[in-house]
Parts: C-alpha cells; sequence; structure tokens
C-alpha cells in the first residue's frame, strides 16, 4: 500500500516543522488532492493529482486501497480531518510520536 510512500519523510516533517507547522502541511496536503466542488478528497481527484504528492505510480487499485482506509464515515471520500490521519497511520514511526505532535499542536 502507499503507506511506504509516507514513512520516510512524515517522521522527518514532524522533527523539522514541530507539531502544529505539520499539521499545517498536511492540510496543504489535503487541499492539492480535494475535489474543489465537493469539498473532499474523491477517488477521480486522487487519480488525477496523484502526481503533485509523489503518488503516481500507484494504480487505481491502491488508490481506492487508499481511500476505503481512510475512509471513518463511509461516504467513499476523505474530509480533511479523514485525510490527516490516514497520513499518520500510513508512518508507523509518526504513530509512536503522534500524541506528542498533536499535543503542541493545541498547546499553540
Amino acid at each position: 500500500m502507499a503507506g511506504s510512500n509516507f514513512e520516510d519523510f512524515l517522521p522527518v516533517m514532524a522533527n523539522k516543522l514541530g507539531g502544529e507547522a505539520l499539521i499545517g502541511e498536511l492540510c496543504n496536503g489535503f487541499n492539492l488532492l480535494v475535489d474543489r466542488e465537493k469539498g473532499v478528497i474523491t477517488f477521480d481527484s486522487l487519480k488525477k493529482n496523484a502526481a503533485l504528492m509523489g503518488l503516481e505510480e500507484l494504480g487505481d487499485e491502491d488508490l481506492k486501497c487508499m481511500i476505503r482506509e481512510g475512509d471513518f464515515d463511509c461516504d467513499g471520500a476523505l474530509n480533511q480531518m479523514e485525510f490527516c490521519v490516514l497520513m499518520f497511520r500510513l508512518s508507523p514511526d509518526l504513530m509512536e510520536a503522534s500524541r506528542f505532535v498533536v499535543q503542541e499542536a493545541l498547546h499553540h
């Protein structure tokens, strides 16, 4: 799955940027992939914009799996919160440190 694409750089970003800036960067990533009319990441918007996130090598099934994995409300798309949670879940190193990153962001 796409996890290997994020494992290497997300923890580095967290260490370098800190919690608040990392959340901001994740929001920027969401904005790159979002379907502007619907306000969520759909399969079509993810496929169209995947290259912007370095995901151009992923096939349709990988992209669909990515949407399914993060789609907590089962609407077939990713809202901003689902996207951010998915990015943390795809990075095992960050799962360990995520409490500290979120706490830092919430305290600023």
